[in-house]
């Protein structure tokens, strides 16, 4: 079977559950810190592959990357057991994203990563919230990220669609420009 297919099976199911449980928020919650965790840890999925590993030592694992020491809510615990009892841990992190993604599109919340070489300031972070939220007609979660390596200037991931406003770029333009300008000359 395809894992697009089983991940929004499960996804589907998890997320009818959660309705039906009115547990929806705090599922979400739950798996997208899930969901941080297996970007951040990639030897996560590895482990949870392990065929050595038991279904409690892979529930213990799932737990401890999901609410760390705090508790797990049943609902996502009795997703966990059925996960691990029809061996589909692979799928896991392609779960996650499947139901972060319905639950985004069912709440109508747009994702935005905004990138810059300096941490931005509050002020700054509320002005790019506000601007996407009229723009989108929808919630906005805002995702910062340092990287001194765009020299300044900025980077916006808006969904599918990326503004690339960082002086890094516009440098390499720049000497593309003049690299080509100079090979007709020669």
């Amino acid at each position: 079977m395809d894992i697009g297919i089983i991940s929004s099976r499960y996804a589907k199911a998890l997320m009818q559950y959660a309705l039906s449980t009115s547990t929806e928020a705090r599922l979400y919650d739950e798996v997208r810190s899930l969901e941080r965790s297996f970007r951040r840890h990639s030897n996560l999925r590895e482990a949870l592959s392990n065929p050595i590993l038991g279904i409690k030592e892979k529930m213990q694992l799932l737990t401890v990357a999901t609410v760390g020491s705090g508790e797990l809510s049943r609902e996502l615990g009795r997703f966990f057991a059925l996960v691990l009892r029809n061996r589909r841990e692979q799928y896991l992190q392609y779960i996650c994203i499947s139901f972060l993604n319905l639950y985004r599109n069912r709440h109508h919340i747009a994702t935005v990563k905004l990138i810059t070489a300096v941490p931005p300031q509050r002020t700054v972070w509320e002005r790019i919230r506000k601007k996407a939220r009229k723009l989108l007609h929808a919630d906005i979660e805002l995702h910062t990220e340092v990287d001194p390596a765009i020299e300044g200037g900025f980077i916006v991931e808006l969904n599918d669609y990326r503004l690339d406003a960082s002086i890094a770029t516009q440098l390499k333009r720049v000497k593309k420009q003049l690299i080509e300008k100079n090979r007709r000359i020669v």
